[in-house]
C-alpha cells in the first residue's frame, strides 16, 4: 500500500502514475485542506477537487476544474455584480453545490470526500489531512489574506511576508487516515509546494508525529530542479520562510520525517550534502511531461528498496 501526501495541481501526477500501475496495489491519497475556501455560500477544495478529477480522468489541462467545462453561470454572476476572480465551471458547481449541502447535513469532509469518488467512479481512497478548518494564510504588506485570494485574486502581487495556518492548533486527524500511514509499505511526499501544499497537512499533530515514527519509509520528491520550482510559486513562498531554494533546502525542511529523497539528475552535485541529513538519495529524471514520465516516475519509485 503506498500513501500519498499531495496538495496543488502537480501532485496529481505522481497519484495518476501510481493508480495506473501494477494491478493489486493499493493506493490513498491525503490531501491538503489549507486551500479550501468558501465562496459565493459555497464550500470548495480545490486540491480534493483535483484529486478527484484527476483520478476520474475528467481533469482540465489546466490542472483544476473539469475539462471542457463552460462558465454561464459565472458570467450572470457577474452581470448581477459579483466578483468572479475564482473560476468555477458550470460542471464544477454541482460538485461544490453538493458538497455543501451534505455539509450543512452534518456530515464531516472525509464522509463527503468517500461519497463523492464513489460517485466519480475512483477506486482510491482520498482522505482530507483533517475535517476540522484549516486555512492556509499569506500575511502581506496589505495585511493578511486567504492563500487563494492572494495567488489567484491578486496574483501573488502583494509582498508576502510570513505564512500562518490557521486553526491547526485544533485540527485533528481521522483515525482512518492514521492508520493508513501505519500500514503503508511506502509514505510519498508528492513534488508539490512544500509551504502552502505539503505543510498545512503536516500541521495536523498526529500526522506529523507519526510520520516522525515512520521516518524511514517515508520518500519525498523535490519539487524543485536547480534553484526553479518545477511548477509554481514555490520559490517565493520559500523565501517568505528563509529557506534555500533549492533540493537541499527542501530535503533540510522535510528532514525530521524524510527518510528518503528523491532529486533529480541535474542536482546530482547536492547529493552527498542531502545525504549528511541522514536520507537515502535516489536520483532519476523528475520531470513529468505526460503519462509515460507519470508512470516511469511512479514505476521507479515503486521499485526503490527502502
Amino acid at each position: 500500500m503506498i500513501t500519498v501526501l499531495a496538495g496543488g495541481t502537480g501532485s496529481i501526477k505522481i497519484i495518476r502514475g501510481f493508480a495506473s500501475g501494477p494491478e493489486g496495489a493499493e493506493i490513498r491519497i491525503v490531501s491538503n485542506v489549507g486551500d479550501n475556501i468558501w465562496l459565493h455560500g459555497l464550500y470548495v477544495c480545490p486540491d480534493i477537487d483535483t484529486v478527484l478529477y484527476g483520478l476520474a480522468g475528467i481533469l482540465s489541462e489546466r490542472g483544476w476544474g473539469i475539462k471542457g467545462d463552460t462558465f454561464s453561470c459565472l458570467a450572470q454572476m457577474e452581470k448581477l455584480g459579483e466578483e468572479i476572480w475564482f473560476k468555477l465551471g458550470d460542471r464544477d458547481l454541482a460538485t461544490h453545490l453538493l458538497r455543501t449541502s451534505l455539509r450543512r447535513k452534518g456530515r464531516t469532509l472525509t464522509e463527503i470526500t468517500d461519497w463523492m469518488r464513489k460517485k466519480y467512479s475512483v477506486s482510491e481512497k482520498i482522505y482530507p489531512a483533517t475535517d476540522s478548518n484549516l486555512e492556509t494564510i499569506i500575511i502581506t504588506e496589505q495585511g493578511p489574506m486567504h492563500i487563494q485570494e492572494f495567488w489567484v485574486k491578486h496574483q501573488g502581487n502583494p509582498r508576502l511576508t510570513s505564512i500562518q495556518y490557521n486553526g491547526a492548533e485544533d485540527a485533528t486527524a481521522n483515525p482512518e487516515l492514521i492508520e493508513s500511514l501505519k500500514n503503508s509499505d511506502m509514505i510519498i511526499l508528492a513534488p508539490a509546494n512544500p509551504i502552502t501544499s505539503i505543510t498545512p497537512i503536516l500541521m495536523v499533530k498526529e500526522i506529523k508525529e507519526q510520520l516522525k515514527i515512520l521516518r524511514n519509509k517515508v520518500l519525498a520528491i523535490s519539487p524543485l530542479i536547480g534553484e526553479q520550482a518545477i511548477s509554481g510559486p514555490a520559490i517565493e513562498y520559500m523565501k517568505a520562510m528563509k529557506l534555500v531554494n533549492s533540493a537541499l533546502g527542501v530535503a533540510n525542511f522535510y528532514s525530521d520525517i524524510v527518510g528518503n529523497f528523491v532529486i533529480d539528475l541535474r542536482d546530482s552535485p547536492l547529493s552527498s550534502k542531502i545525504g549528511h541529513l541522514d536520507m537515502n538519495i535516489f536520483q532519476t529524471d523528475i520531470i513529468m511531461r505526460n503519462s509515460s514520465d507519470e508512470k516511469r516516475l511512479s514505476s521507479y519509485i515503486m521499485g526503490l528498496n527502502i
